[in-house]
């Protein structure tokens, strides 16, 4: 994956690719980011500058992908520096990181999964290969989550054929636990 050096700007709350080839690469290497005006691309040739969230800017920058540029200074970003800007822009940043890294790290495509109600839509393939088969919420150590919340997201998963999942990042011991929701009849 090094081998592959990519430069992005940071913008608002989101890393803009500007060079359609060098999207059209991390879009090839993962799924990574959404080209602009494209929904669903159908392949990964597509000549637009490509949009990383943050999570997934972070992801690419720690393991040296890219490189991230401030938009109004042009100086390049250490990995603490977009962290700090992810936790201003992101709640529950450093948890949700954790969470997106150990799903990418094992070999899972994640995307938002915001059109679901939840943070993650988890891919085995990726997204025009094959549907998403898990949503994941991502829940603070401490944070109660009450039956009617669990209820409404399993309901939700099952209507959209998805498998409903809690994800609690450790940070202390920089781990995930998932809770993963199996729904029958009765």
């Amino acid at each position: 994956m090094k081998s592959l050096t990519v430069t992005a700007t940071l913008a608002g709350d989101r890393l803009i690719v500007w060079k359609p080839e060098e999207g059209s690469k991390l879009y090839k290497l993962g799924f990574y980011g959404k080209p602009v005006g494209i929904s669903k691309p159908k392949t990964p040739e597509f000549n637009k500058p490509l949009i990383l969230d943050l999570l997934e800017g972070m992801y690419l920058l720690e393991k040296g992908i890219i490189k991230v540029l401030d938009q109004l200074t042009n100086l390049e970003l250490t990995v603490e520096d977009v962290k700090k800007y992810g936790r201003i822009a992101i709640d529950g940043f450093d948890e949700k990181y954790l969470v997106y890294r150990d799903l990418r790290d094992k070999g899972y495509v994640v995307t938002t999964g915001v059109k679901f109600g939840s943070d993650f839509a988890v891919y085995r393939k990726g997204p025009g290969i094959d549907h998403a088969p898990y949503i994941v919420q991502v829940k603070i150590l401490d944070e109660t989550i009450n039956a009617t919340e669990i209820v409404r997201s399993g309901r939700l998963a099952t209507t959209v054929r998805k498998r409903f999942i809690v994800a609690v990042p450790i940070l202390a011991e920089n781990r995930v636990v998932y809770l993963l929701f199996n729904w029958f009849k009765a």
